[in-house]
């Protein structure tokens, strides 16, 4: 049922966008639910399982707590939605896909004094009452209502909430978040060393090489599109051929048949000829001596977004 284009908002810590309602597997049942069941869902997944997610074109991305979204179509419990914050070359609006109805609610509109984006791993949400409300991932962004000593209270899909001040950062809006080093952004990408790659990937239960990439730099003020592909297109571009000029937190892509062909993959460069990312489906984020890997002979692009 296709409805009047409007602006809703993820209802769960994290929602997941599928590719078409019927994407979600029975499996994939504690992913799909409110509350969701990030850990249940993730750890029920084996690697033919997580893998499918890709190679069967089952996930696009996913959304974090109070992430805006576009609502397009209802189709029985799912909702066709743009994803605004996230650019990408799929729709000029922002990401496209679909998501349980359950997992999103109307925004409404809210006069607000600025933004509060989770800037540690994971931080608590309190309503009113100091009582645990919701567990949210890095980087969640929340408008911010009014500020005391130690909380601000902020604007949530469950109505006004308490957020600590010691674990968000301030900004008059998402496009005005202080920019951060390129260094920043590559000591944040650390903090999550040996995490399980996970397709699709945008939050600490699990990234893809484009969602760290997206993330870290999002943190450090950039906003940059949501795919590698795109990513490989925009920002300052530097020469592949001279490692030299490269800098630490410049971005690496990666394509198929020895860098000729499609890009499959990015990274954040570590210096001294190595590479920050998270790898692929049953590795983790780590870092990689390019030399005499398979990814040495793919480089096609070096961009810089951030120094």
């Amino acid at each position: 049922m296709p409805v009047e284009t409007k602006e809703w908002a993820c209802a769960v810590k994290v929602g997941t966008i599928w590719t078409e309602p019927n994407s979600a597997r029975e499996i994939d049942n504690p992913g799909i639910s409110n509350p969701v069941l990030l850990v249940e869902w993730l750890e029920a997944l084996q690697y033919k399982e997580r893998l499918a997610l890709c190679n069967e074109n089952r996930v696009q991305t996913q959304l974090l707590y109070g992430e805006p979204v576009l609502l397009e179509e209802i189709e029985g419990e799912w909702a066709k939605v743009i994803a605004i914050w996230q650019p990408s070359k799929k729709d000029s609006r922002g990401y496209p896909g679909w998501i349980p109805l359950s997992q999103i609610k109307p925004a409404g509109q809210v006069n607000y004094k600025g933004i509060a984006r989770v800037s540690s791993t994971k931080a608590q949400l309190w309503d009113l009452q100091h009582n645990p409300l919701l567990v949210l991932p890095f980087n969640t962004i929340l408008p911010i209502i009014s500020e005391g000593e130690v909380f601000y209270t902020v604007h949530t899909p469950h109505g006004k909430a308490l957020l600590s001040k010691g674990q968000a950062q301030f900004a008059l809006s998402l496009m005005q978040l202080p920019k951060k080093s390129a260094d920043e952004a590559v000591a944040l990408g650390e903090k999550y060393l040996d995490l399980p790659y996970l397709w699709g990937g945008m939050s600490p239960y699990g990234y893809d090489c484009s969602g760290f990439s997206y993330n870290m730099l999002k943190a450090c003020g950039y906003i940059i599109p949501r795919d590698a592909s795109d990513q490989a297109k925009m920002g300052e571009e530097i020469p592949i051929h001279d490692p030299s000029l490269w800098k630490k937190g410049d971005l690496i892509f990666f394509a198929n048949d020895e860098g000729t062909g499609s890009v499959r993959h990015v990274g954040f460069y570590y210096g001294n000829g190595q590479l920050l990312h998270s790898h692929s489906t049953g590795k983790t984020v780590e870092i990689l001596v390019l030399a005499e890997s398979k990814l040495e002979k793919e480089i096609c692009a070096v961009r810089r977004y951030a120094v």
